[in-house]
């Protein structure tokens, strides 16, 4: 049974993220420089423009470049990016079908440990470690996906009752929560560099 999630806001959208990992990992790919509701609801835009109910690797890796940034241009467009996201995409896909022909659920159905499944989410093209840790922690939290260690390899993300990502992201009462904590952190960190610019380096000490 798949798991409800509400990362979208839109039924639709959310039903196929629900049922389809290639889309969750494609969501958590666009999720970036977008409001979260419209990166996780990309994945079914871009189904639906290409005739399908859900995403094939094999199939989008196999596009041809122009005609897919086309696609993803289209309006309403499905990133703010749509041309250097869809080259993404495509190597997203690529990576998938040459390491795990394909299937995406096989990045975590096999994963022993949290570390060892954090170690693959990395290698895929497009996830740093913070975005890998978030997805780690959105594996464990909404799709039962917990190998052992999951939370400590999710790091602060894989906390319970926090609302860091869109791991924690169950309706738009958390969603709210969510954007609020990222609006903090944005305003922490600007407050930071404002705090810090114009002091003078610090003298490197002499060799010893």
């Amino acid at each position: 049974m798949s798991p409800a999630i509400h990362l979208a806001q839109q039924p639709e959208a959310d039903e196929l993220l629900g049922r389809s990992p290639l889309a969750a990992l494609v969501g958590m790919l666009l999720d970036q420089q977008v409001p979260m509701e419209w990166a996780f609801s990309g994945p079914y835009t871009i189904a639906t423009r290409m005739g399908h109910e859900d995403l094939d690797a094999h199939e989008i890796a196999a596009q041809d470049p122009e005609a897919f940034a086309a696609l993803l241009s289209e309006k309403p467009a499905v990133h703010r990016y749509p041309g250097s996201m869809a080259k993404r995409i495509q190597q997203l896909c690529r990576f998938l079908v040459d390491e795990y022909g394909g299937d995406a659920e096989a990045v975590w159905r096999d994963a022993a440990t949290g570390r060892e499944l954090l170690a693959r989410l990395e290698a895929l093209p497009g996830f740093g470690k913070q975005k890998a840790q978030i997805f780690l922690a959105l594996l464990g939290k909404q799709y039962a996906v917990r190998p052992q260690g999951w939370q400590e390899a999710a790091g602060a993300y894989g906390e319970q009752n926090c609302y860091r990502s869109a791991a924690d992201i169950t309706g738009p009462e958390s969603l709210a929560k969510v954007r609020a904590h990222k609006q903090e952190m944005k305003a922490a960190a600007k407050a930071a560099k404002a705090a810090t610019a114009g002091k003078p380096a610090k003298a490197d000490k002499a060799d010893k």
